[in-house]
């Protein structure tokens, strides 16, 4: 399609309003992102080509989701509203760029079995080296664009790096995964005019508030630890006047000493066998990391912290009737409060266990109860924000586990992308799950500071199950 065409997508789209629920206005100032690198198998010299990707970029966003182009108000009922203004659009931001070395240069190899190479993409290196020092992250706070899209080409390689930012307040992980495929499955019917979704998003954020007025809150612990804490003399603000705070909030930076450990599917299986065979190998893993950062906690800092704070966010689609396919924000926090002396006394199948009494009993009553803390005891989020960090005092592990998600099916008409990779993100502590579909094994990108990832490489017990790559 040619380039002119994309006025035409843009001019069927309406002026409206779009309210934003509790969960959405709570994660403003964060993004939620994408790198999938792509390789050409084909010569193909149209692969991936800017013009048939911003295409169906924008047939997308005009045919189902209007919200990328608005702005972020307060409605008149002093709720958060996303204004689509046909005249005054966010227009998304999609460049491309060009490295002069090869892409494989940033590569790092490992050989695991049955003689294939697995490879990975060093995100660091690739800022070190590639004379690119930073990638944008959307943001509606300087008035930059909501969605910014990088094509990243390289010398004498058949691989483009596909990179992608999305502001969080308008998508959660797995909406925005979803956009991408839609995306993709847009692009790959671009001659045809009239072409809809197989699976066409559900935009309608009404459903969410539908649904939990027909639920009763039920507090979960983590929320009395908090408060216990001294949560409720932070701050305190009217309910009416959280929107206006919340969508008010500072840009959250992206934290950039990021470390990557790979673990085949043999060693994850060892390890949940090691940790407890009754558990999940998400569990198993969670109390591996638990123990071996608190060590490494412990030599950073030189001193023991008193809490070590284990951290799941949950999809909720999973537990409720909203549709799987509802595009806003509908994951939650679990959070585990425990004493550090207790983690470092106890055995892993113990960590694990008491791991899952505080993280695996979510419902939709918690959910609910975390939806009216944001609106009644806003305290209790900042002070979960103090604490959830590595420091004197506190030892964190927060686990993304976004290794379901569709990644690897996002296609443009040339095949899914050869390696996941993770750009920068937010918070200290935090970790991320791949899937690695090279060998079956999963990619674990951990924001760690550089002093405290020192010590935690050199554990026997981390390093029996994983690889470090960087």
């Amino acid at each position: 399609m040619p380039a002119t065409s994309l006025s035409t997508h843009l001019s069927s789209i309406k002026a409206q309003d779009i309210e934003l629920g509790t969960i959405d206005i709570a994660t403003f100032g964060a993004n939620v992102d994408g790198m999938y690198i792509y390789r050409n198998t084909t010569d193909d010299a149209e692969f991936m080509s800017i013009n048939r990707i911003t295409n169906g970029l924008y047939k997308v966003i005009a045919d189902y989701y209007p919200i990328v182009v608005g702005r972020p108000s307060i409605g008149k009922n002093g709720k958060g509203v996303i204004v689509v203004d046909p005249d005054n659009l966010c227009m998304p931001d999609i460049a491309e760029l060009s490295v002069e070395l090869p892409a494989e240069h940033f590569f790092e190899t490992r050989n695991y079995k049955n003689g294939d190479m697995v490879k990975f993409f060093n995100l660091r290196k690739f800022f070190r080296e590639s004379g690119i020092s930073a990638l944008p992250e959307a943001t509606f706070s300087r008035d930059h664009s909501a969605a910014i899209v990088r094509l990243i080409r390289f010398k004498d390689s058949p691989y483009v790096v596909l990179y992608i930012s999305l502001p969080h307040v308008i998508f959660d992980g797995t909406a925005a995964v979803a956009l991408f495929n839609n995306w993709a499955e847009c692009t790959r019917n671009l001659n045809n005019p009239e072409y809809k979704l197989q699976n066409p998003p559900v935009n309608d954020r009404k459903v969410v508030k539908d649904y939990f007025d027909t639920v009763t809150a039920i507090e979960p612990p983590h929320t009395k630890h908090f408060k216990d804490l001294g949560a409720e003399s932070l701050v305190k603000v009217p309910p009416g006047a959280i929107a206006a705070l919340l969508l008010a909030a500072p840009d959250i930076p992206a934290f950039e000493e990021q470390h990557l450990l790979h673990f085949t599917a043999e060693k994850l299986e060892q390890l949940r066998q090691d940790v407890d065979k009754a558990q999940t190998t998400n569990l198993a893993l969670a109390a591996l990391l638990t123990k071996t950062i608190l060590q490494a906690n412990i030599q950073t800092f030189n001193s023991m912290p008193t809490w070590s704070y284990v951290m799941f966010p949950y999809d909720c689609r999973h537990r409720t009737e909203v549709p799987m396919t509802y595009s806003g924000n509908l994951s939650f926090s679990a959070i585990a409060p425990l004493e550090s002396q207790t983690v470092l006394d106890g055995s892993y199948k113990e960590i694990a266990r008491v791991i899952k009494e505080h993280c695996s009993k979510v419902s939709s009553e918690y959910a609910k109860s975390l939806i009216y803390t944001v609106e009644n005891e806003i305290g209790v989020l900042f002070q979960a924000g103090i604490s959830l960090c590595n420091s004197p005092d506190t030892s964190y592990v927060g686990i993304s586990n976004v290794r379901y998600m569709p990644m690897h099916l996002i296609d443009f008409g040339y095949g899914g992308p050869d390696i996941l990779s993770s750009a920068y993100f937010i918070r200290e502590g935090m970790q991320r799950i791949y899937s690695n579909k090279q060998d079956g094994g999963i990619d674990l990108f951990m924001n760690v500071k550089d002093d405290l990832f020192e010590y935690l490489k050199k554990s026997d017990e981390l390093l029996e199950y994983a690889d470090v790559i960087f």
